[in-house]
């Protein structure tokens, strides 16, 4: 094996290897996890994500809980030490958001 084939072996295992890692956690945005301990912040300079809230068609189902935010879209409102802080608007948005009462998570 020479040594341009072996680099060309590596370089398609590190490649297939950061695309099972995006697929073992694909509840992220932006290099942020989309569930957990959440700050609406007021400007959308201090956020992380920009959502907007919608009724349909929507990226993310987000249902608020008061603890064990550990799965995708169950979000727990704090006013300290967030995970992720979220500016609501309603023009453009990172993300559109549908608060559910159930069955959280990315709209497949």
């Amino acid at each position: 094996m020479n040594i341009k084939t072996l680099f060309l072996f590596v370089i398609a295992f590190i490649t297939s290897a950061s695309d099972l890692k995006a697929q073992e956690n694909p509840c992220l945005h932006k290099g942020h996890n989309l569930y957990g301990k959440v700050r609406f912040v007021e400007y959308a300079s201090n956020a992380n994500i920009k959502i907007k809230v919608v009724e349909a068609h929507e990226d993310l189902r987000v249902k608020l809980v008061e603890s064990f935010a550990n799965k995708c879209g169950l979000w727990q409102a704090v006013d300290s030490f967030p995970d992720l802080k979220v500016y609501i608007t309603p023009f453009e948005a990172d993300l559109k958001v549908k608060f559910v009462g159930s069955f959280p998570g990315l709209k497949k």
